[in-house]
């Protein structure tokens, strides 16, 4: 086909031949589902309580699982329903029941709230009404219950979000090394030829198998046939037994979570043995924002257990008998067993993603062990999450891009990846206490080489101070300025004629020269300058007054002692006069 498809000059485009008719969601009591992960469901109001709510409730709640509404998968909308569906039937067992939508009151809601607060908590029962409460404020709903009432299911929450902080580097370390290899041993396991020691029988089975799915194991004592079937279809499929080192390994390279892992697609396009590009299912992003395209790097051939592309293809290929013998070809297809009849090759994650996979059996066997808390205590055996799987993954390449969140975002937006994934983790909480004073101590010091700099210029390696100049009978020659004295004004060391510079320049002057008496001023100085620093950039702030404030702070004050930095601390001027020395368009 050309890429104009079938039109040309002369000829319009096609069009249909009758208008179109959306199906309808609602047929009775009965609201059909249909997921943007491709799982469907029929939601059947009528078994609720309530019967002069069926139809509203139906409405509004085909209008929140709708095309239009926010609730896209399967699993959120079950989630949503169950809630909803206690909400009603709380309502129908209270005293005086609201019989119909508009006779819902606050009372009502706020029984409610009591009986779920007492039975599983404030936080989670405020956040199930919240969610039973969207489906309240779409249409007809929103209409015949009253504004108070829809408001008052929405309580306010201070539940602060704690998100669970990653794994440190040996835990990650370890997880992903036993998580590879498994991966390398189940391809070495699926790649293998046959056993020598198989009989005739024995590959007759095995060939039966690699056709059909189903493993015979007829003839053989009762007590051999579950492992002996169970030792043929690893020869060919892969099992559940398998799925959590394989999801581990695709998290920890692709950095998505694991929902999206289990939702991947078979469908993909290889782009010159470079990368794979495929498209997967984004959740709880919104309407509209469901899918996303992704292109994952592959890699050489001897490090396809290194990146997100390789990992894919490997898994993809090492699944592929099992996958051609379903229809739907899903990327997931692994063999399982449930007795002989039910026995075969499936979707793990097809019915929904909350399937059974062996996490803490998958740790035991590697016996992987969490750090020790402390100096001297036990390991204790760690716990595998798959959250914090990949807030580890986000830590670690938020490291990789020197902290820069733009650039570390793969999957999630810059302000999800701080919230949900970096702000609780302890391990970026040190990082970044580290980058920041490496920051401070970089451009303090460049600060510092500035002044000791301009210094340099005019002949002198260090400032002329007298901390107990009152105490001596030395003649202090020189013409007090703002914060210290200038010890010939008409000649400027660097010009050799009369001084035109600004007082925050003495501090690099060779004519300047500091007693015990300009102490006061000094520190009424530096309270303004971090004042200044709240109303200006860190880089504007720096580049206006980091030298004078480094050259007060280190080479200054550490020429007085405390007693007398305290002391000059009581007497300190209310006026620092900096906005006098600088023009007023130069003020911040």
């Amino acid at each position: 086909m050309s890429p104009r498809g079938t039109t040309r000059t002369g000829r319009a485009a096609a069009m249909p031949n009758r208008p179109y008719a959306a199906r309808p969601l609602t047929v009775g009591t009965l609201v059909e589902f249909h997921g943007e992960d491709g799982r469907t469901y029929t939601f059947d109001v009528g078994t609720l309580p309530l019967p002069e709510w069926h139809e509203a409730l139906a409405a509004s709640w085909a209008a929140r699982i709708g095309p239009a509404g926010t609730l896209r998968t399967r699993a959120s909308a079950l989630s949503a329903w169950g809630g909803l569906g206690r909400m009603i039937r709380c309502y129908a067992q209270m005293l005086q029941p609201p019989r119909t939508p508009d006779q819902l009151t606050i009372d009502h809601v706020d029984a409610y709230l009591r009986l779920r607060t007492a039975a599983v908590g404030v936080s989670p029962a405020g956040e199930e009404s919240r969610i039973a409460a969207a489906t309240f404020e779409t249409q007809p709903l929103a209409s015949l219950v009253a504004p108070e009432v829809r408001d008052r299911m929405r309580p306010r929450s201070r539940r602060r979000r704690n998100p669970l902080p990653g794994y440190s580097d040996g835990e990650l370390r370890r997880i992903v090394a036993a998580a590879r290899a498994d991966v390398i041993a189940l391809r070495d396991r699926l790649t293998a030829t046959t056993p020598a020691d198989l009989t005739g029988s024995a590959r007759d089975r095995l060939d039966a198998a690699r056709e059909t799915g189903k493993v015979s194991v007829a003839g053989l004592p009762l007590r051999e046939q579950p492992q002996t079937r169970a030792r043929i279809a690893r020869q060919l499929f892969v099992t559940n037994e398998d799925l959590t080192p394989m999801l581990v390994l695709l998290v920890a390279t692709t950095g998505w979570n694991v929902e999206v892992i289990k939702d991947l697609p078979s469908h993909h396009r290889r782009i010159e043995d470079l990368a794979v590009e495929l498209e997967v299912t984004k959740r709880r992003r919104g309407a509209g924002r469901w899918h996303q395209t992704v292109t994952w790097e592959i890699g050489p051939s001897n490090k396809e257990l290194m990146t997100p592309g390789g990992v894919y293809l490997l898994l993809h290929a090492l699944m592929a008998p099992a996958r051609d013998l379903l229809a739907d070809a899903p990327f997931w297809a692994t063999w399982h067993r449930a007795g002989q009849r039910k026995q075969g090759c499936r979707n793990p994650f097809g019915h929904e993603l909350g399937a059974n996979v062996y996490i803490q059996r998958w740790v035991r066997a590697h016996q992987l062990l969490a750090d020790p808390v402390s100096t001297g205590d036990d390991a204790e055996p760690l716990v595998l999450n798959f959250n914090r799987l990949k807030t580890s993954i986000d830590v670690r390449r938020t490291r990789q891009m020197g902290g820069h969140l733009p650039s570390a975002v793969r999957s999630n937006s810059t302000t999800v990846l701080f919230r949900n994934y970096l702000s609780g983790d302890p391990s970026t909480i040190d990082w970044a206490r580290e980058v920041v004073a490496d920051a401070l101590t970089d451009v303090e010091r460049t600060a510092w080489e500035t002044h000791q700099k301009a210094l340099a210029g005019h002949g002198r390696r260090a400032l002329r101070i007298q901390p107990r100049a009152a105490d001596t009978d030395e003649h202090i020659p020189g013409t007090e300025t703002a914060w210290a004295s200038c010890a010939d004004h008409d000649h400027h060391p660097g010009t050799g004629r009369r001084c035109t510079a600004s007082f925050l320049d003495c501090f690099h002057c060779g004519n300047c020269v500091i007693t015990d008496e300009h102490l006061p001023r000094l520190l009424s100085l530096l309270d303004a300058l971090e004042q200044r620093r709240q109303h200006m950039t860190n880089d504007a702030w720096w580049e206006r007054y980091g030298a004078t404030w480094a050259a007060i702070r280190r080479e200054v004050l550490p020429t007085f002692s405390e007693a007398e930095v305290d002391q000059a601390a009581q007497h300190k001027p209310d006026d620092s006069l900096l906005d006098l020395v600088e023009p007023t368009w130069e003020q911040p």
